[in-house]
């Protein structure tokens, strides 16, 4: 089952879209644009979501600059910023994209264990 990305278009939908669900590890990106670290982080994307492909998880985009509520719920002081959350709580964190490798590593590890 591949991951779909969901765009979170408000703070409202925000919470049923990555604080309702259970059992899944929800992966918020904090992005905003002219970021050149998010540009690199996009190069990247596609192959980082195929290669959890399977796994329980969604994958939600929040446009910190548009959704600056929600970047101050979370204290987000700089993006890309990634938020680990599992059954309505935060349980990791990334700030800044620091290669394939380090990502894949941190999601995994937050991943439910069955």
């Amino acid at each position: 089952m591949a991951i779909s990305i969901v765009h979170c278009a408000s703070a409202d939908a925000f919470e049923s879209i990555a604080m309702d669900p259970r059992g899944l590890l929800i992966v918020v990106e904090f992005w905003g644009h002219n970021c050149p670290n998010c540009e690199l982080y996009e190069q990247h994307e596609a192959t980082l979501l195929r290669e959890l492909d399977g796994t329980p998880m969604r994958y939600v985009k929040v446009n910190a600059y548009v959704l600056d509520e929600l970047a101050t719920r979370f204290a987000i002081y700089g993006v890309p910023t990634f938020v680990l959350i599992r059954d309505g709580e935060v349980i990791g964190r990334m700030t800044s994209f620091k290669g394939i490798d380090y990502w894949l590593a941190v999601v995994r590890e937050h991943l439910p264990h069955p």
